[in-house]
């Protein structure tokens, strides 16, 4: 959770996270993976929470999104019970004294996003809008999707009684659900009476599918967002609160890329590692579910392909010596 630090009550935002295509990743998922994310809406006024879903990273429960088989998907029960977990984190925060009660706000990202184009469909009270980054299911490989038919029926479905405003974000090189497959899903939750806004953005480096995931596409999305919520009477703020660095110096022997991407890390939410060697390599990790992940990762990056020896020197934000 991260929320503004002013001793009021704020409105709720709850961020909600994909699903990895490899099975074996599910359990090594963290919410300090949108940390940044999270941090981007509370800079607007929101109290944003990041909740492992059923079955993802540390969360007690089988894994409850399952569509089934890839020849017959059943994606609407699976985007409904993906709904029904990020429904149990609003009515849960809701009592909670930091957060103010009557509108609140679902943002997904991919099966995330997917879950909250359903809940949309069956809306909670008090759910204000929706905001669904490159929402769908059924990626099995880059560009290759099961039951594209399904897919496209399930939008449908949801659409016929979904009137909550709901943004969505796709970025047109987006390699899990592409150009060609997004104007079919939009058009069949638009036609159905779905309320949608739809932006589409240029190419984001090499899978568009990371816009909302990677820092460096905060600045992309941040102004689209904005104007969505300006236009839903839901701007809380005039300007987004400002966040100082942490003063922590460069490690030395870094060169330019080296130092901006220091800078992003320090930007970057725990739990975090950064590595370095003598000729100037570097490796990093942020959002680990515990230091000594992020540790070996960073190390792992850092001398990915090579001999190099590395070391760590900073973890969460702190140098090592």
């Amino acid at each position: 959770m991260v929320r503004p630090d002013d001793g009021l009550a704020h409105p709720l935002a709850v961020l909600n996270h994909g699903s990895p295509r490899n099975i074996a990743d599910r359990s090594t998922m963290s919410p300090y993976r949108l940390w940044s994310q999270a941090a981007t809406f509370a800079r607007r006024g929101w109290v944003a929470v990041v909740a492992m879903r059923r079955g993802y990273g540390n969360s007690q429960g089988e894994w409850a999104e399952s569509y089934r088989s890839c020849s017959e998907p059943d994606y609407v029960t699976a985007g409904r019970a993906g709904a029904s977990d990020i429904a149990a984190v609003a009515r849960y925060m809701s009592g909670q004294s930091y957060v103010s009660k009557g509108k609140w706000i679902s943002v997904g990202h991919s099966a995330g996003a997917f879950a909250t184009v359903a809940l949309t469909s069956d809306a909670p009270r008090d759910l204000a809008a929706a905001i669904a980054f490159a929402p769908a299911r059924g990626s099995t490989a880059p560009d290759t999707v099961c039951g594209e038919k399904q897919l496209v029926a399930a939008f449908a479905q949801y659409g016929k009684t979904s009137r909550v405003p709901l943004l969505w974000v796709a970025a047109e090189n987006d390699h899990f659900f592409g150009p060609r497959l997004v104007p079919l899903l939009t058009n069949a939750f638009a036609s159905a009476g779905g309320n949608l806004t739809f932006v589409k953005t240029p190419a984001f480096g090499e899978d568009g599918h990371q816009l909302f995931t990677t820092a460096s596409g905060i600045s992309i999305w941040s102004p689209i967002i904005d104007r969505f919520l300006v236009a839903n009477n839901l701007m809380l703020r005039d300007h987004p609160i400002d966040l100082a660095l942490p003063n922590v110096a460069t490690p030395s022997g870094l060169g330019g890329n080296g130092r901006e991407t220091f800078k992003t890390y320090l930007e970057s939410g725990p739990n975090k590692a950064f590595a370095v060697s003598r000729d100037s390599r570097f490796g990093w990790a942020t959002g680990r579910r515990s230091v000594e992940e992020a540790r070996q990762a960073a190390m792992d990056y850092c001398t990915s392909g090579t001999s190099a020896k590395c070391r760590i020197v900073n973890v969460n934000n702190r140098p090592v010596q």
